[in-house]
């Protein structure tokens, strides 16, 4: 994970101009709710990244739903589609940075991306990644 661009540019408002910031983001973490018993429950699954997803500036405004720590940024992700944004409810990005003065430079230090999806995508992401998985690790053994 990794970002460039200045951060601190996205404000509460998307912003087109902001397109030279990009955020690189090696996993997805997928949530649904689902009734386990008398109460629906959080469901998680984090998908690994093999190639970081790399999300836009002009694709992020900052939240303002709650004040921030310095260097913690909650924002809300909007999808694209031809010229027009759409903001996506369901997506969310969160990213802690940390600034080194001496070199100058931001480092970010963690960043959770996370989509809800329905009781059938989860189950179908979840399907679809273990069998890549299990094909990745099958291709390297030797068959006698």
């Amino acid at each position: 994970m990794r970002i460039t661009g200045n951060i601190g540019q996205i404000k509460t408002t998307r912003d087109s101009r902001n397109s030279d910031i990009a955020i690189h983001i090696n996993s997805v973490e997928y949530i649904t709710h689902k009734k386990d018993g008398k109460y629906f429950q959080a469901f998680d699954f984090v998908d690994e990244l093999d190639t970081p997803l790399v999300i836009t500036g002009d694709c992020l405004a900052l939240s303002d739903k709650k004040q921030f720590e310095k260097g913690s940024y909650e924002f809300d992700v909007y999808d694209k589609s031809g010229d027009a944004y759409e903001r996506n409810e369901n997506k969310h990005l969160s990213l802690i940075v940390d600034h080194d003065y001496e070199e100058n430079v931001t480092i970010l230090t963690s960043a959770e991306y996370t989509i809800t999806v329905s009781n059938e995508a989860f189950n179908e992401i979840k399907s679809d990644r273990s069998k890549a998985r299990k094909q990745k690790q099958g291709k390297g053994r030797k068959s006698r």
